[in-house]
């Protein structure tokens, strides 16, 4: 029998294995998998598998804004004509608190007009609409922005406005093959496992 995966944002995954869309095993940010085990849908006892933060990014060869303080961050977005952040209802999980940075930032209403929402998912993602000229800076998690070749990081959002995604697997209560989702999410944290992590933004949680 074949496997497929899924890709897309940590609350549109939840949502698809919550409206009966099967899986034997989910990765999402820690807090939704902590829901699915609450409602019963995943098995209890979650593995966290990795961390990751918040990066900036400018299409790559394009001009690099100082983004290493708060202020500095703010003199940036203003600057920039176009940016790109994940759209709350597509699930994912930096949306909301990218908009409180604008909002800690006071900027806010300032860059409203100027921001373009990715929908999430392979083809809607920040990155993409960074490197195809439509948002000049984007903000999103690294290891994200850093899948695309065609876009550059620039930075971290700075330490004190910066969240912090945990992301952890769990085989799900209807899974077909329990002991492959057991057997991947071993893999997953297998020490060798934490250079490819690193090498893709992301820390290894365990």
């Amino acid at each position: 029998m074949g496997t497929c995966s899924a890709y897309g944002p940590s609350g549109g995954l939840a949502r698809r294995l919550n409206g009966g869309e099967g899986a034997d095993l989910i990765v999402v940010d820690s807090k939704a998998l902590d829901e699915l085990i609450k409602q019963g849908k995943v098995v209890g006892g979650r593995t966290d598998v990795a961390r990751t933060g918040i990066g900036i990014a400018v299409r790559k060869g394009a001009p690099k804004p100082d983004v290493s303080s708060p202020e500095a961050l703010r003199r940036a977005l203003l600057a920039a004509k176009s940016i790109a952040h994940t759209a709350p209802a597509g699930g994912g999980v930096t949306a909301a608190h990218v908009m409180g940075v604008f909002a800690k930032l006071g900027i806010a209403a300032e860059v409203a007009p100027k921001v373009k929402l990715a929908a999430g998912g392979p083809n809607g993602r920040v990155s993409v609409l960074v490197s195809s000229g439509e948002a000049e800076i984007g903000l999103q998690q690294v290891s994200e922005l850093m899948s695309n070749p065609e876009v550059e990081v620039i930075g971290m959002l700075p330490a004190e406005l910066q969240q912090t995604t945990t992301y952890s697997a769990g085989a799900t209560t209807s899974a077909r093959d329990a002991d492959a989702a057991r057997a991947l999410i071993r893999a997953l944290t297998a020490p060798s496992a934490a250079a490819i992590y690193k090498a893709k933004g992301l820390d290894p949680a365990w």
